[in-house]
Parts: structure tokens; C-alpha cells; sequence
């Protein structure tokens, strides 16, 4: 059959056929435009939780998420119970819109919003873009994911990137309430993109009727995890990463802080506006590197790896590179040194692990991608954050070095390892399992 402009154009990122191409480029939009908004609000955060903490404080907050969480995974799980998907993403959208447009009212009061804003933008993130992969998921079979998910994957990336360059430019002309100003219009318009988007995906070949139309059910995410051995997998993974990436940005946060303490100290508010500048613009170009460095390994790496050599084995890339970084770390520690392993860390980790990870539920029932996607995305994230709060804790009542913190890294990423060869296995047997259903579906 002769290909489509559509389908050559793309074949550099994905393989997309004809009939795909409308929803896959519109799910790429919103992905797109929903990263844009999480980076502006992540610089905003950045400025206000480290200008008025510390990297201490900005890594125990992270704690509090994982408290509040187990009031609200439940609470969206019956909610989800009694909605379709779209009405779901759409209501949630429109909430996190709503709250978003308050804290900048409340930033340009002057309130001390800070880790108040670090505990609600930790839980947006997760659930919102859990929710966003799980309707991926649930409209596309495993094998049209495995072709698809990089192509989405490049939206999420490049909305990263520009919202991380975007984020510098608002710093430096306006500071943090135009930036939440401007996070809030974007997540109104993803609220409104998804009821058009569910309206061209295309049908569920097992069920016949599209993933907008359908209920989601009534189990419970943290039952499915426990029950399935898959699942727990995963879930144990996904709290390994977490848990070193974020001790890894506790690193990199604490050299910040010290280097814009000791270019601008001072206690009045020349220096204080000053201290927030360079946070923010230090991050800000953190992020651009990071996010381009993502987008192109989205762009031309991951949907080759995958080919070459599936998603299972594809997970192994993230945690070698971390292990070889850390190791590096042990010996010439310097904030030169962390710069480039939390570049490689995070740019990998947003394209290459963050597709890979969305793909492992592609075998998985309905109301897993729905509800133990979200307890894994977003409790056990954050059940991460707090065991990188204690080990932080810890770390600093010993007065552990920064080679000291490298050497507990490296442990934690021989354990992830472990975890993903144990998920390799499980990832082959489930696909396998699930193979001869969906033929006779």
C-alpha cells in the first residue's frame, strides 16, 4: 500500500498509519502543551521553595505529598469510578486550572505560598499526567502503543523544553505571578482540547466502542497491586527511580543554593530578589538543556531502541547511566560533575524511561491503567520522595560529603537494576499472556 505525506513525514519518529494520524498528532498537542504549563509552574516553584527554604526544606516537602496522596488516590479512584475517562481528564484539567489561577493571586498578595505550592504541584504532576497516559493506553492496543507512545512522547518532551525556555524569559521580565498567570490559560485549553480529542480516537477493537463511552469500573488500584505480581513490579521500580532522581536533585538544588548565597548575601530585599533571579535563571537553563537533550533522544533514539530492543530491555539504559554518573561522582565531586549527571539522568528519565514506563501498562486491564497507574504515579512516587526525605535527613545529621551521597546513590542503582531484570521477565510472560486474547478479541 502506498504511504500517506502524513505517514512519511513521521516515519523518522514513529511508525503512524493513515488511520492513526489525527489522534496521535492531537494527543501530541495536548501532551505538548500540558508539559509546557508544568514547566512554567516548576520554575515558579523552584523560585519560591528554595528563596524562602532551602533544598533541605524543598526535599522534606516532598514527604508531605506522599501523606496527602492517601486521601486523594482514593478520592479520585471513586471518583473515576462514577465517570468516563474523558469526563475524568476534563474535570481534573479543569481543577488544577482553577487552583493554579489562585496561587498567583495569592504570590502577587505577597503570601508565603511556597511549600504549600510544592505539596499541590507535586500531586498535579502526577496525577495529571498519569491520567493523560492512562487514556493513551487505553485507546491504543500494545502494539499500536509501542508504535505511537514515542511519537506522543516527542509532544511532552518539546512542551518541556519550551516551556522551560519560556519560563527564563517570564523570570526575567515579570517573576513567578506571570508565570502561573500564564500555566493557568494553558491548562484551560487542555481541559477544552480533550472532549474534541475523544471525539477522533479511534475505536476499541475488543470492545467496539470508543474509550470516552465506557465506564471504568470499580476495582481498587492499591488491591490490583498487591494481587498482581506485574503490577508490584512495577510499582517497586517506579519508587527505586524515584528515589534516586530525587536525592540526585537534593544534590544539585543544595549547590545552588550555596553558590547564590554566596554571590548575593545579604537579608534585604536587593539581595533576596537577586537570590531569586539566579535560582530561577539557573534552573530555567537547567531545564532547557535537559528538556532539548530529551526531546532529541525522543526524536531519534527511543523508538529505535524500542525496535531494537523492546521495551523491557529498553528500561536497562536509564539505570547504567545513572550507575556510571554516580560512580564519577565518588571521585571528582564538583557542580560541574552533578550538572552533567542530573542533564543525563533527567533527559533520559523524561524521554527514553518516561515512554518506557507508560508502555508497561500497555498489557494491563482498564481499570489498572486508571486506578494502579495512579496509585504507582503518583503514591508511590512520592512514597520515593519520602524515602529520599529520610535518607536526605539522615545524610545531613551525619554530615555525609557529596561523595558520601554519591556512594548511597550507587547502592540504590545496583537494587534498581535488580528490579528491572526481574521486570524484564514479567513484561515478556504478561505480553505473552495477554497475546492470544486480544487475537481472539
Amino acid at each position: 500500500m502506498r504511504t500517506s505525506l502524513i505517514e512519511r513525514v513521521l516515519a523518522p519518529v514513529a511508525d503512524v498509519r493513515r488511520s492513526e494520524a489525527a489522534s496521535a498528532l492531537l494527543m501530541t498537542l495536548l501532551i505538548f502543551l500540558l508539559l509546557g504549563a508544568y514547566y512554567l509552574m516548576k520554575t515558579g516553584r523552584e523560585i519560591l521553595i528554595l528563596t524562602e527554604g532551602g533544598a533541605a526544606v524543598k526535599s522534606y516537602s516532598s514527604a508531605g505529598q506522599a501523606a496527602l496522596l492517601l486521601l486523594v488516590v482514593p478520592a479520585y479512584g471513586a471518583f473515576a469510578s462514577r465517570v468516563t475517562p474523558v469526563r475524568l481528564v476534563t474535570f481534573v484539567t479543569l481543577f488544577f486550572a482553577v487552583h493554579q489561577a489562585l496561587f498567583a493571586g495569592a504570590v502577587a498578595a505577597g503570601f508565603k505560598v511556597g511549600i504549600l505550592y510544592f505539596l499541590w504541584l507535586g500531586i498535579f504532576n502526577l496525577m495529571v499526567v498519569a491520567q493523560f497516559w492512562a487514556f493513551a493506553s487505553d485507546v491504543y492496543s500494545e502494539e499500536q502503543g509501542r508504535r505511537l507512545f514515542p511519537l506522543i512522547g516527542v509532544g511532552g518532551s518539546l512542551g518541556a523544553w519550551v516551556g522551560s525556555l519560556r519560563a527564563g524569559v517570564i523570570v526575567g521580565d515579570a517573576g513567578p505571578v506571570k508565570l502561573f498567570v500564564n500555566a493557568s490559560i494553558l491548562l484551560l485549553i487542555c481541559a477544552a482540547l480533550v472532549p474534541f480529542i475523544a471525539r477522533l480516537t479511534p475505536r476499541s477493537e475488543a470492545a467496539g466502542k470508543s474509550a470516552a463511552d465506557e465506564p471504568i469500573g470499580k476495582g481498587g488500584g492499591f488491591a490490583m497491586i498487591r494481587a498482581d505480581r506485574y503490577l508490584g513490579l512495577i510499582a517497586l521500580f517506579t519508587l527505586l527511580l524515584n528515589v534516586v532522581n530525587t536525592t540526585g536533585e537534593y544534590l544539585f538544588g543544595r549547590y545552588i543554593v550555596e553558590q547564590a548565597q554566596a554571590l548575593y548575601a545579604g537579608t534585604g530585599a536587593d539581595a533576596l530578589a537577586a537570590r531569586e533571579r539566579f535560582v530561577g535563571e539557573t534552573y530555567s537553563q537547567f531545564y532547557s538543556v535537559v528538556n532539548l537533550a530529551g526531546f532529541l533522544l525522543q526524536m531519534f533514539v527511543v523508538s529505535r531502541l524500542f525496535k531494537w530492543l523492546g521495551v523491557a530491555k529498553s528500561l536497562l539504559v536509564h539505570p547504567v547511566v545513572a550507575l556510571l554518573g554516580y560512580l564519577l561522582m565518588i571521585r571528582a565531586p564538583s557542580l560541574q560533575m552533578i550538572n552533567v549527571v542530573k542533564i543525563a539522568d533527567n533527559s533520559i528519565n523524561y524521554s527514553l524511561s518516561n515512554t518506557n514506563r507508560q508502555a508497561l501498562w500497555l498489557p494491563t486491564s482498564r481499570e489498572a491503567k486508571y486506578k494502579a497507574k495512579q496509585a504507582v504515579d503518583s503514591l508511590v512516587v512520592r512514597a520515593g520522595d519520602m524515602a529520599s526525605a529520610g535518607l536526605v535527613f539522615l545524610g545531613e545529621r551525619l554530615a555525609f560529603t557529596v561523595s558520601g551521597f554519591a556512594g548511597l546513590q550507587v547502592g540504590l542503582v545496583v537494587a534498581w537494576l535488580g528490579v528491572v531484570g526481574m521486570l524484564t521477565v514479567a513484561k515478556a510472560r504478561r505480553t505473552a499472556t495477554a497475546a492470544p486474547t486480544a487475537e481472539s478479541a
